[in-house]
């Protein structure tokens, strides 16, 4: 079909419908208003949803990737105060060792005096009996006695001397046995207080490379973290501001429930003298985060049998254990061990400082507690063994709480003061200052103790 110009021109008043029926075609008219944007096609859709799959898996790994390095920097953290108590217990060693060797040559000296006593004193009876040996010899004794009674007189005399000498001379071996026993281990004392210095020694450049190395692996961490978080806002479309509040939320939560955890686990009977589960930690931009709360109820007692007598009564039930007894609360120094841990609150985490303005763990609790009037070592194991074992259940403010590797005590190698409602006051680590935090913040401790 042939149209001219002119014609279409005056085909261009008709609708728009009717000219595409002239035109004979079917197609479809867009008008100048309508959004130019193509519609997308099925492939667009399925291309847009797996976009999406890939960014939330992509979200997920850098998260998974945050955690890891959280872990990797509580590893770092372990290792570091393993190696600085190891040398606050071989400083403790030391000192203990130094302090034997010091009693063990006072004890040598006193030996020695004591011998020279006695060496003196067993000469001095030699020279005696020497003296008199002429007139106390058997023959001298018969042929000078009148008569059988000053035989026997002058025989005792004789007897008499020598049990003098024998006694003398073995006063003198023994005393000479003491000198030779106490010297031997005066040397030995001195070799091991020397060997504790040379541990100590050792103890200390492990400590400084423990420490350098956290140090190291911290900023490492940290540099990780931030560009973690950083692709984190890049995937999310938010600011890295906002993308460090959400994660940090996030990691508040978990720790809420790991510590919500963490006491149900350790504490399935809770009663009103437990420490209570930590509240979840705010956290800006962080939502309400669920709280378990522990509120214990009172064991059902027994009502009183009522004074009527039945012709078949019931027999009474059998009571019930008793419970192991508690030991001795806290003394009234407790108070004053914990307002001294409080007054440090800030102050850096230095290892092997006990203060006054830089601390270890055990030498904050050490410190505290000298507040309190009570001597306890620079060192958490020996804290631990020099105090009072005690249930979590039992925790009472002023106690102490400890972290180890195993069953054993001697894996200790964190300790901090407990104040009540499930919180401590502690040195954490270094770049850490001394700081109040729930008692689950990292993991649940597994010692309690007692000063």
């Amino acid at each position: 079909m042939r149209i001219s110009v002119s014609r279409v021109a005056r085909l261009g008043t008709l609708p728009t419908a009717l000219f595409a029926t002239v035109l004979g075609v079917s197609c479809t008219v867009v008008s100048a208003s309508a959004d130019p944007t193509p519609v997308p096609s099925r492939q667009d859709v399925r291309d847009a949803r797996r976009a999406v799959v890939v960014t939330a898996d992509d979200v997920a790994g850098v998260r998974a990737a945050l955690h890891a390095a959280n872990e990797r920097l509580q590893r770092s953290a372990i290792a570091a105060e393993h190696a600085e108590e190891a040398y606050n217990g071989a400083r403790y060693r030391a000192r203990q060792a130094a302090r034997a060797a010091r009693r063990a040559a006072k004890r040598a000296e006193v030996a020695g005096a004591d011998l020279a006593r006695q060496r003196a004193a067993y000469a001095s009876t030699v020279l005696s009996d020497s003296q008199l040996a002429p007139q106390l010899t058997a023959l001298v004794a018969l042929t000078r006695s009148n008569g059988i009674d000053g035989l026997m007189q002058r025989a005792s005399t004789i007897r008499n001397a020598q049990a003098a000498l024998d006694l003398q001379y073995q006063r003198f071996l023994a005393a000479s046995a003491l000198a030779k026993a106490a010297e031997a281990e005066a040397k030995d004392t001195n070799r091991a207080a020397q060997q504790a210095k040379d541990d100590t020694a050792a103890a200390r450049e492990a400590a400084q490379r423990s420490a350098d190395a956290a140090a190291a692996e911290a900023a490492d961490i940290a540099a990780q973290k931030d560009a973690l978080v950083r692709r984190l806002a890049r995937l999310q479309h938010v600011s890295v501001a906002t993308a460090a509040a959400r994660q940090h939320a996030l990691e508040q939560a978990a720790a809420a429930q790991a510590a919500a955890a963490a006491v149900a686990a350790t504490q399935p009977a809770a009663t009103s003298s437990h420490p209570a589960a930590p509240a979840a930690p705010s956290a800006p931009g962080a939502g309400s985060t669920p709280s378990t709360p522990s509120t214990p109820s009172a064991p059902d007692t027994p009502a009183a049998p009522e004074p009527t007598h039945t012709a078949d009564p019931q027999p009474e039930p059998a009571p019930a254990p008793e419970p192991d007894p508690d030991p001795p609360a806290p003394s009234g120094g407790a108070s004053a061990a914990i307002a001294f841990a409080r007054a440090q609150l800030g102050e850096p985490y230095v290892w092997g400082a006990a203060g006054p303005s830089s601390w270890d763990c055990s030498g904050l609790t050490m410190k505290a507690w000298a507040a309190g009037g009570r001597s306890l070592p620079h060192y958490s194991v020996a804290q631990y063994e020099q105090s009072t074992p005690i249930r979590a259940s039992q925790l009472r403010p002023g106690d102490l709480v400890f972290w180890g590797d195993s069953d054993s005590p001697s894996s200790i190698f964190h300790v901090a003061l407990y104040i009540g409602d499930g919180r401590i006051l502690h040195a954490p680590r270094t770049g850490e200052p001394v700081q109040e935090a729930s008692m689950y913040y990292w993991t649940p401790p597994n010692f309690y103790a007692r000063p």
